[in-house]
């Protein structure tokens, strides 16, 4: 039987948003041209606010001004990604998948499900069962948002990708309208199992559902958390 393809996954630990921006999109024209294999980046940020590109026009879904926003050093960043607004910040399992879906996987709508099936899975693992929204993207328990999705494909490889809540500190998404959705709140593995759930349990799990899910080998690089 054939070796499934692999999955290098590199451990950021904290790192700027600005930072992961142009790490990215290095590492996209990595694997376009061959340079690298599949990647999957995983990081925590910051506080950071950022907006995706179908709010880029308005600010609407941002609830205070952007001056409050640097008197609490939250930064602010326009991303290149689809989706609306959201927050990152410490204790939330940021991921990005730099992937080559060609040949067999260029659906945008199979890979976006693919990811909250893989959080969901993820998420089952610590007793929590989440689900998808009908018209709506991410991963929710009842009315409530775990995981934010807004990917980028250029050339059917891929960048951006998911924010998934662990031991988030759930005050910091009262400053936004949550991917501009309203009457939607914000929930946390933590607070949804009431206890504190680690980053490093979680990483652990998603990888494995990831490796499953893509039908990857997952290996290990980069620099450890």
């Amino acid at each position: 039987m054939e070796s499934p393809p692999c999955l290098e996954v590199r451990r950021l630990g904290v790192m700027p948003y600005a930072d992961a921006l142009q790490l990215q999109q290095a590492l996209v024209n990595d694997r376009r041209a061959g340079r690298v294999r599949d990647l999957l980046l995983l990081a925590q940020h910051p506080h950071v606010v950022t907006l995706g590109v179908s709010a880029r026009q308005r600010l609407s879904n941002l609830r205070v001004s952007r001056s409050v926003l640097q008197a609490m050093g939250v930064e602010f960043f326009d991303a290149p990604r689809g989706g609306d607004i959201t927050y990152h910040g410490p204790g939330q399992l940021v991921g990005y998948p730099i992937l080559d879906l060609r040949p067999d996987r260029c659906d945008v709508h199979r890979y976006v499900r693919d990811l909250e099936t893989v959080i969901m899975r993820t998420a089952l693992a610590f007793g929590v069962h989440a689900t998808r929204e009908p018209g709506l993207t991410g991963v929710w328990v009842g009315h409530d948002k775990l995981a934010a999705i807004g990917v980028r494909l250029s050339r059917w490889v891929t960048s951006h990708g998911f924010a998934l809540n662990v031991e988030t500190e759930l005050s910091y998404f009262d400053l936004i309208r949550p991917c501009g959705i309203e009457g939607r709140g914000v929930t946390s593995l933590s607070h949804l199992t009431g206890t504190r759930v680690s980053l490093g349990a979680v990483e652990e799990a998603l990888l494995r559902e990831f490796g499953a899910v893509f039908a990857r080998a997952v290996t290990y690089g980069g620099r450890p958390t």
